[in-house]
């Protein structure tokens, strides 16, 4: 189920970034930030060159976007109930945001349950008219997964922290998330809204041991081929009746992006 971000809070964020970088205003020197949090249990601050950009921030939820200004930032993480950021970090990390770049950095237990931040590249380009883009990312605590549409895997053994785009029918379809090789749920299933020309990423967090699995989405847009088009049978940002999976099984090839890491030397805190 998709979470909103609060916006009084992703405000505060882009604040606490600006307060860092005085003078640097220019579009062309910043980058799109989605923040992900997906270790259970854990309300968290976090805080960006010092200062506290998230304020008990939930875990299965998202922040973002927010325009950051590109250029090295350092990423502190503590526990929500820390008095001004003192103690020792959760995790910690010096990430680089690239100028014009789209990403998120992700907080959520690696495949063995361990705390960890990952930087994923966000792909928002042109979808092709009648499509939207799906990307999958599995974050959570758990061995590799298949992802299922109506019952059967369109993507196959993905593991953590990987991730898999596809370009489908824009529509509405049930997903669910199995272990390799299964049909059997672990998570889902679960009705996703795919909009034309829309990019919708999905992250599996959670840990299978702890029965707390779940998926935490946000949308990105602009991604309207030109002319715009209309999928068949609905109007203009209405979804069809349903999306085949052999639909996606057929375009999967093609979508496939397992993203290197464009936000450097990042690492949980005390760990190298």
């Amino acid at each position: 189920m998709r979470r909103l971000a609060r916006a009084a809070t992703g405000a505060l964020f882009a604040s606490a970034i600006a307060l860092g970088t005085a003078g640097i205003a220019v579009a062309q020197d910043t980058g799109t930030v989605y923040v992900v949090h997906g270790i259970p249990d854990t309300p968290v601050d976090v805080y960006v060159d010092g200062e506290r950009a998230l304020d008990d921030f939930a875990p299965g939820t998202s922040q973002g976007p927010l325009d950051l200004p590109s250029g090295p930032h350092q990423v502190a993480v503590f526990p929500a109930d820390a008095a001004d950021g003192s103690g020792q970090p959760l995790l910690s990390a010096q990430a680089e945001v690239p100028a014009g770049g789209n990403v998120t950095l992700a907080a959520h237990l690696t495949a063995e349950g361990q705390p960890s931040l990952t930087p994923l590249v966000n792909e928002v380009g042109e979808v092709p008219a009648g499509q939207a883009r799906v990307v999958v990312r599995h974050l959570a605590a758990a061995p590799a997964v298949d992802v299922l549409a109506g019952g059967e895997p369109v993507v196959r053994n993905l593991t953590n922290p990987n991730q898999e785009a596809l370009e489908v029918p824009a529509g509405t379809v049930s997903a669910a998330v199995a272990a390799a090789g299964t049909t059997d749920p672990v998570i889902g299933p679960a009705d996703l809204t795919l909009e034309e020309g829309t990019t919708t990423f999905v992250h599996a967090v959670g840990s299978l041991q702890q029965d707390n699995l779940e998926l935490v989405t946000f949308t990105v847009g602009g991604g309207d081929s030109a002319p715009h088009g209309v999928p068949a049978g609905a109007p203009s940002g209405a979804p069809s009746e349903g999306v085949p999976a052999a639909g996606w099984a057929a375009l999967s090839a093609a979508g496939v992006a397992l993203v290197g890491l464009s936000l450097a030397r990042l690492r949980p805190a005390g760990r190298r």
